[in-house]
């Protein structure tokens, strides 16, 4: 890991896990660190990358210092990366998605919000369908946690457009609405106490790994691990030596 960068707030994290939801599976490093810059480049305007709220987030930093974010992100289990074919993808970590998913939730909601603000008319809710089933799960948790009832329309009219094991969730929350339930806070203060956690990070260290082959204990170093992560790779399944005696399976098994 380089030194020079600094444990990043959680609002950065934030931001470039937000920003990874335009093109997860679908780009890589770079290309993420070209959003966060505000890049005109040609393929971030292709693909309209310049509409993802997080475009342009750190337009003031060098593009550089922004792809070592972004392998901080990396380092810290927020991110990896998988290659399809020969290409490096960044893909969100379980940690990554946990705690992106949450935010999504809520900006999804706030969007709601401002609608019954602004006396909007309710939309064409197949916008939701399809989406991530477990994020939406939890937007309907969230939403029944608010009690608000000004969301009941667009519940109404979303419920009769999804799938069915969405719809039953959807008619749940309907009627906890409608019966004015009371709201279970402590759900929400465990999630709360869990996304803090994640939002810690997983600091690499050194991992004593066992060589499959000759049994032995072998150390494969932080420096080792980011090379691994950033190039797709597995964690090496034979110490140094055996991997010199016999380099028919390639010097990275």
């Amino acid at each position: 890991m380089d030194n020079r960068i600094e444990k990043l707030s959680q609002k950065d994290i934030k931001a470039i896990l937000r920003a990874a939801d335009s093109i997860i599976a679908q780009g890589g490093r770079s290309l993420l660190s070209k959003i966060l810059k505000g890049s005109k480049d040609k393929k971030v305007l292709q693909l309209e990358l310049d509409t993802c709220p997080m475009y342009g987030y750190f337009k003031s930093e060098k593009l550089d210092d922004i792809m070592k974010k972004v392998d901080w992100m990396i380092d810290h289990d927020f991110l990896e990366v998988e290659y399809f074919g020969k290409l490096p993808m960044i893909v969100y970590t379980k940690r990554g998605w946990q705690i992106e998913s949450d935010q999504y939730a809520d900006e999804l909601i706030d969007e709601w919000r401002e609608w019954v603000k602004e006396g909007e008319p309710v939309p064409d809710m197949t916008y939701l369908k399809d989406r991530d089933r477990g994020m939406i799960l939890l937007m309907l948790k969230k939403i029944k946690e608010s009690g608000n009832r000004a969301f009941l329309p667009f519940l109404e009219a979303w419920e009769k457009v999804d799938y069915k094991k969405v719809r039953a969730e959807i008619k749940e929350v309907i009627h906890a609405l409608e019966q004015q339930e009371g709201i279970d806070g402590q759900a929400s203060q465990e999630r709360e106490v869990l996304l803090k956690e994640a939002l810690e990070g997983s600091a690499p260290e050194d991992l004593r790994l066992k060589c499959w082959e000759c049994g032995e204990r072998f150390m494969f170093t932080v420096g080792e691990q980011k090379f691994y992560k950033q190039r797709g790779f597995s964690l090496p399944k034979r110490c140094e030596d055996c991997r010199r005696s016999d380099d028919r399976d390639g010097w990275y098994l």
